[in-house]
């Protein structure tokens, strides 16, 4: 019973998993954004596939979850020397226009070391329903990674709940994050949603999730 509670405790953070809580959205032109992004492809690409994988792909993110993080960033909700100056100047229209080009690109998947995949893809595609149990990473972010959001009835160009992107990401950047929610360094996951289940994960289970994240496509 105890362990059933927990999940379904996890399940329901995880349907919390991002809120987008501003106004609605504006709508993005992604030809201005393309001029727009000139200052954002030395780290994240020409085409949103950065090269370095201390920076995320950007390529084929949901928009709303783009412009959610410039907001974060902007506001101090999240924090990064590099992306927090960055932010301050944008508007929400740059931002829209941002996101407009970005998502419309796709994102490159890569190999992701061997010997960890397949406890990557049980850990992403099963969870783990032991003691310490963890939800299912498809559960929220979808088949290939490929993001999961869902509207408001009453607001119908407002996302309710907003699981990003992250099927072919650097496993650099995803490991990177998951030990950040885990350290409780990063919190702008609504409802401690991440910070609750990378609290459930070690070092080798992060790793081998994040490859196995590296090698989807959508």
């Amino acid at each position: 019973m105890r362990n059933s509670l927990s999940i379904a405790w996890v399940i329901v953070s995880g349907i919390l998993f991002l809120f987008v809580n501003a106004g609605a959205m504006a709508a993005g032109s992604s030809a201005s954004g393309q001029t727009k992004a000139a200052a954002c492809m030395a780290c994240h690409g020409q085409d949103g596939n950065s090269l370095a994988d201390m920076w995320p792909k950007l390529a084929g993110q949901l928009p709303e979850y783009i412009v959610k993080q410039l907001q974060d960033f902007k506001a101090g909700r999240r924090s990064n020397e590099q992306m927090s100056p960055m932010a301050q100047p944008l508007t929400e229209q740059d931002m829209a226009d941002l996101a407009a080009y970005f998502s419309s690109q796709k994102a490159t998947p890569g190999e992701g070391k061997k010997e960890l995949l397949a406890q990557g893809e049980k850990l992403f595609n099963k969870g783990r329903p032991q003691a310490s149990v963890v939800i299912a990473c498809v559960g929220c972010h979808g088949l290939g990674g490929s993001g999961n959001r869902q509207w408001s009835k009453a607001y119908s160009n407002l996302p309710t709940v907003l699981a990003p992107a992250i099927g072919g990401q650097h496993p650099a950047y995803v490991v990177k994050q998951l030990k950040a929610f885990r350290d409780k360094e990063r919190a702008n996951d609504v409802g401690n949603t991440m910070r609750n289940i990378a609290g459930r994960l070690d070092d080798k289970e992060i790793a081998a999730v994040a490859e196995y994240i590296a090698t989807l496509s959508y």
